[in-house]
């Protein structure tokens, strides 16, 4: 019989194992900790919606909807009709349609967030994959300009913690409907006349979304570009004062930041201020986190009108970034290690080691390393993984110890190697010298 070939992951869809899962780990709790001190809560949903969402929230001529969704139709229902699905491949959109389908803005505004998958049909490399993740920030039902400083604040909170500082922050004003209108026409006319110097994608997009243009990565097209009629100069007196309302607030928080006229964003359903947070430190895939005000969103996918500001970041981008500029991230490890010298150790041994997991003790036992093995390993070998595992203490489980009604607690890291025997009944009483100071905090 032959040998089934091996069945291996999606291109661009990856595995996160031990032990740089830890460091996932840690960068969720980061965030957890920074929301929930902005008074931000979580929301999860689906990572399937109904693909109209996208075509009606994103814009039909986005990047993400002609090129990148993974849409299908659905099976038929017994009336022949078949929804047509896809999986999301950002996470602002899916929120709001849950905060209009449930009215949450009903008694007031609302700071929310979200973690998790996002799946886009693009070319793998450094920093972009096919399943990536997002942590999104999104305060719904504030228009003011202090809420678009607290989002971008929020975030340098954020790098602060983390430990990120090689960054810097990039803002703009899309203005409102009616402005970005009249700036529009004069793209085109501007690019119009200038048909020539256009690639394949500036032809496309010149009477469906010019705005993009401004954002082509096309060298032979940077000075066409440089240019071009700048949106801010369109912008009426109230989108102006709301500007300059973020910035004041900025300086006051002694932020620094660029005003990029070409920063544009790459969706449909921007307006008023958008911002980015890049590094240099990643290449080409140097936008770690971006957004913007939204005020429209939730009223164009059949919800109550209501503002909303947010952004997302990369975590794939931001993990990256933590290797590049050297941040230690915990490494996960045990308190202790119990190292077992024999069968009838096994039954004491467990029964301590549950107790002293009830009080949040973090133990790894021995075990026998193969099928079949009849012993657990020699003294030796089994001090060698403990020390392996990271584990401040050994337990020993000896044939002495158990005659006495006891178990040594051994010092692995600390103390000199220096050990105590302490009572098997009552393992709650000696529990708290084996937790960590970083556990003893919580």
């Amino acid at each position: 019989m032959s040998k089934p070939h091996q069945i291996t992951a999606i291109k661009g869809m990856n595995d996160i194992l031990p032990p740089d899962s830890a460091r996932w780990e840690w960068l969720e709790h980061v965030v957890r900790r920074v929301m929930a001190a902005h008074a931000y809560r979580n929301v999860r949903t689906p990572i399937m919606e109904l693909t109209q969402l996208f075509t009606r929230g994103l814009g039909e001529v986005t990047d993400i909807v002609e090129k990148e969704m993974y849409s299908f139709q659905d099976r038929q229902d017994k009336h022949g009709d078949a929804d047509h699905l896809s999986l999301r491949p950002e996470g602002t959109a899916g929120l709001v349609r849950a905060v209009a389908e449930h009215n949450l803005l009903y008694d007031g505004g609302k700071r929310l967030y979200y973690l998790g998958p996002m799946f886009r049909r693009e070319r793998p490399q450094r920093g972009r994959y096919r399943q990536f993740h997002q942590v999104g920030a999104e305060a719904l039902g504030f228009g003011g300009p202090e809420v678009d400083a607290e989002m971008i604040l929020l975030a340098v909170a954020l790098w602060r913690e983390l430990g990120i500082t090689n960054w810097r922050l990039e803002l703009n004003s899309l203005g409102q409907p009616d402005e970005r209108r009249q700036h529009r026409a004069a793209l085109i006319a501007y690019f119009e006349q200038h048909q020539e110097q256009l690639d394949e994608d500036a032809r496309r997009r010149l009477h469906s979304n010019p705005l993009r243009i401004l954002d082509t990565k096309n060298p032979a097209m940077q000075a066409l570009v440089e240019g071009a009629p700048k949106l801010i100069d369109y912008l009426g007196e109230a989108s102006q004062k709301h500007f300059a309302a973020v910035q004041a607030i900025l300086q006051a928080s002694g932020i620094e930041w660029r005003i990029n006229p070409r920063l544009v964003r790459g969706l449909d359903y921007y307006n008023l201020t958008v911002f980015e947070f890049i590094t240099e430190s990643l290449g080409a895939q140097g936008t770690i986190c971006g957004g913007g005000r939204y005020d429209y969103l939730i009223e164009q996918i059949g919800g109550k009108p209501a503002p909303a500001v947010g952004w997302a970041l990369g975590v794939e981008r931001v993990l990256e970034l933590l290797r590049e500029e050297g941040v230690q991230v915990p490494e996960p490890a045990p308190d202790a290690y119990a190292v077992i010298t024999g069968a009838d150790a096994v039954a004491p041994a467990m029964r301590c080691l549950q107790a002293l997991r009830a009080q949040g003790v973090a133990v790894q036992m021995h075990a026998a390393p193969g099928a079949g093995d009849a012993g657990m390993g020699s003294m030796k070998s089994q001090f060698k993984r403990a020390d392996a595992s990271g584990a401040r203490y050994a337990l020993i489980f000896g044939a002495d110890e158990l005659a006495a009604g006891e178990v040594t607690v051994k010092a692995l890291r600390d103390g000199g190697g220096a050990q105590v025997r302490q009572p098997l009944a009552d393992p709650a009483a000696w529990a708290g010298s084996l937790k960590s100071p970083a556990d003893s905090k919580h």
